[in-house]
């Protein structure tokens, strides 16, 4: 049965370029500007989808994932000129020129633009976002499905599954994610088969800070992965396995208890070891009942910065991350489930414009909360993409 195209608007309403200003204030045309410079790729001739304006429209396809390619750059182009962008007119462009515009952007511009954008966004005191003075984060991987090519399989590969094979591709994409307002503060892209930890061993040393306090779950834990975040100077308190052998070495007043790790690949007789603290618990009256009690490892030795019954009530803050995934999964792709590019290179691009749209509307969820006193956990993801895409302009943060 044939499907009706779907069309945005034909004379593109204020509230959709209110959306452009979303992007804008997240990525100003001078930024842009600047990296593509420095990577080389900005226009050497007069183009009829210069790369500032590709730029902004792959932000857009997050936003815009009912629409078809052609109307999310009119929105954008439309949107830009009603900014005073005067470079950018109004396009009538093929799917073929907007793929070669993507294929000539590529996707370093997008991930250098991300390494800068992408920042942790609560300030001290924000309601929600801090711990004893530390700024509580969370790490974690997700599986995202991408277009069914060849390309994309060879170079990204399967999950596994129990008969047969996954229906798509999927990218990993590893997030450190601000607990307090969901903002993805850094992340990484690399094939389905590429390790988490080898991904986080990448990312941590260049992210993490003396004030953050770093929560991941128990996939995470490796005695060289923990050497390297710890080297950082922030504070962790990750989980492991309740069957790994931690000794009491020094029971502490709260419960908790130091132990000594070591290096598993260290055959030497006298191996240096590592003290880290325990916190052990288990879960009762819960929604999912459970035999199997948690373990906490943690390098904040002392209990008095940090009682065994805090941290267990705070570690269960890494599933802020899981939200974070849903909403780059359902609720900013809408019914579609798969990426569009259909090379690994447009993948990659796609991702981040992804990532930056997402922090773009946590950024505003985060402005709408805290003058009010509010956590920006309580606000409505779903809504706020409704509200930036349609309503409200006052919400939008239009720069000058």
């Amino acid at each position: 049965m044939a499907r009706t195209r779907k069309a945005l608007p034909a004379q593109v309403d204020v509230a959709h370029l209110i959306s452009a200003g979303v992007l804008a204030s997240v990525c100003p045309r001078a930024l842009i500007e600047e990296v593509l410079s420095e990577t080389g790729r900005a226009s050497q001739r007069e183009r009829l989808l210069p790369a500032p304006a590709v730029v902004y429209y792959v932000m857009a396809l997050a936003l815009w994932r009912e629409a078809p390619l052609e109307e999310v750059l009119r929105v954008v182009c439309e949107g830009l000129q009603w900014l005073g962008d005067s470079r950018a007119g109004a396009v009538q462009a093929s799917k073929s020129a907007i793929s070669q515009a993507r294929t000539r952007l590529g996707a370093e511009v997008m991930h250098q633009l991300a390494d800068r954008v992408l920042r942790p966004l609560a300030a001290p005191g924000a309601p929600g976002a801090w711990y004893r003075g530390l700024r509580v984060m969370a790490l974690d991987g997700s599986g995202m499905d991408v277009a069914d090519e060849a390309a994309n399989a060879s170079y990204f590969g399967y999950p596994s599954a129990t008969r047969g094979q996954s229906a798509f591709p999927q990218a990993r994409l590893l997030g450190l994610v601000e607990c307090g307002t969901h903002a993805v503060v850094a992340a990484d892209i690399g094939p389905y088969s590429q390790s988490e930890r080898v991904m986080a061993s990448r990312l941590l040393p260049q992210k993490l800070t003396a004030n953050m306090l770093v929560l991941a779950d128990r996939g995470f834990y490796g005695f060289k992965l923990w050497q390297i975040a710890c080297a950082t100077g922030a504070k962790l308190a990750w989980r492991v396995p309740s069957t790994s052998k931690l000794p009491i070495e020094k029971a502490l007043p709260d419960g908790s208890y130091l132990s000594t790790v070591f290096d598993s690949d260290d055959r030497r007789s006298e191996r240096v070891g590592q003290t880290i603290r325990i916190v052990e618990y288990l879960l009762t009256n819960s929604a999912t009942p459970t035999q199997d009690s948690y373990r906490l490892v943690t390098n904040i030795l002392d209990p008095e910065d940090a009682p065994a019954l805090e941290l267990a009530a705070l570690y269960h803050e890494r599933w802020e991350v899981e939200s974070v995934f849903a909403e780059f999964k359902t609720h900013l792709r809408a019914n579609s489930t798969v990426l569009r590019s259909k090379t690994p290179e447009l993948v990659r691009q796609e991702l981040w414009g992804l990532l930056l749209a997402h922090f773009a509307i946590r950024q505003i969820m985060a402005q709408a909360a805290w003058p009010r006193g509010l956590d920006p956990d309580r606000l409505s993801f779903t809504h706020a993409v409704r509200v930036i895409k349609r309503k409200m302009p006052q919400a939008a943060a239009i720069p000058p």
